[in-house]
């Protein structure tokens, strides 16, 4: 079986689920909730320098409900919130085809 559609571009700008994704919406780091903010701040700035937080990457390309998408955001290390949307990756989606007969 297949792990992408047919027409990902198609599915990607049809289904809701994926147009409400790729609008900018609000992101918020929820590591650590039972500590004070500052404490969440710490351990959230020192696992990403460490590279083994929970949110590693800012900008991740995957295969999401058999369309391959790139997520991108970015994150406030005070306020430990930011933005961030999905993205059609004609690129992979153009590879997997040829991939996946």
């Amino acid at each position: 079986m297949p792990r992408v559609v047919p027409d990902q571009r198609s599915k990607f700008e049809n289904e809701e689920f994926f147009r409400k994704l790729s609008r900018e919406c609000e992101i918020k780091y929820t590591g650590f909730r039972d500590r004070p903010h500052e404490e969440r701040q710490a351990r959230f700035q020192n696992a990403c320098r460490d590279g083994r937080s929970e949110i590693v990457y800012l900008k991740a390309p995957m295969i999401l409900n058999g369309v391959c998408v790139i997520w991108k955001g970015w994150i406030d290390l005070q306020r430990l919130d930011g933005m961030g949307c999905l993205e059609f990756d004609e690129e992979r989606a153009q590879a997997r085809r040829q991939q996946d007969p």
